[in-house]
């Protein structure tokens, strides 16, 4: 009886042997299918080098304006003289790349009372003067300082003026917040700081609804264009953006 249990015993033995050497070959191969994956959907890539204005320009043509600086690995507007703050050395900037499916990520901080946004989709011609006449925004703000956040829809994390952000998670002015902009065939999702604060569709019978009854309502090509450059606004406050990271989706 003995011999018949020992004999038992490694039998088990080399099945479970047999069991874990099958889980762990599944395990590593199932690692580079997930690499793979990642990489058919693009890579992470700088659209600011920490260190120089390559791959933007002013809005319209031209060099970046002397009022956006560069300094500690970010982007920042000195908007000490508000004369002519969209017109002289300020403005608002674009990138030269135009993009249609990304994924968009950034840091940014605004001084106290501050105004700005990130701006996709833009369409950059004679026609249209300002980028926020074409492309949807991410509204950058210091809600507890900034008259705007008055408004519902015009706080930190919104879709400007179309779709209020849900939950609030913006830090407080002189704070650096994680932004991400995530546009992928009509899909649109925003996310604040980890967490999701705006989902909705564009380009549909809703959302053409939503820009009729917004403060867009009389610019025929707002929120229409389906590629197009992404822009820092120059609102006339001091903000800072640095992390400027896009993946093609």
């Amino acid at each position: 009886m003995k011999k018949a249990y020992l004999s038992m015993a490694v039998c088990c033995g080399l099945l479970m042997a047999c069991a874990e050497q099958k889980s762990s070959e599944e395990a590593d191969t199932a690692q580079p299918m997930a690499e793979a994956t990642e990489s058919t959907n693009g890579e992470w890539i700088d659209l600011f080098d920490g260190t120089s204005f390559a791959g933007w320009h002013k809005y319209g043509g031209g060099e970046v304006g002397a009022a956006w600086k560069i300094a500690d690995g970010a982007i920042y507007l000195d908007a000490a003289n508000k004369d002519g703050w969209q017109t002289g050395d300020g403005g608002d900037i674009v990138t030269d790349e135009e993009f249609d499916n990304f994924h968009l990520k950034y840091e940014w901080k605004i001084a106290e009372n501050g105004n700005s946004g990130v701006i996709f989709y833009i369409n950059e011609s004679d026609e249209y003067q300002y980028p926020w006449q074409t492309g949807p925004e991410m509204q950058v703000l210091d809600n507890e300082g900034h008259p705007d956040a008055k408004i519902v829809s015009h706080r930190a994390g919104d879709l400007y003026d179309l779709v209020v952000s849900e939950p609030e998670t913006v830090k407080p002015a002189g704070e650096w917040n994680l932004a991400e902009i995530i546009a992928d065939n009509g899909s649109l999702e925003f996310r604040l700081n980890g967490v999701s604060v705006v989902n909705t569709t564009m380009w549909t019978p809703e959302w053409e609804e939503m820009v009729a009854n917004s403060k867009f309502k009389d610019m025929p090509g707002f929120g229409t264009f389906k590629k197009g450059k992404i822009g820092l606004q120059d609102h006339g406050d001091v903000v800072y953006f640095r992390n400027i990271q896009l993946k093609k989706l």
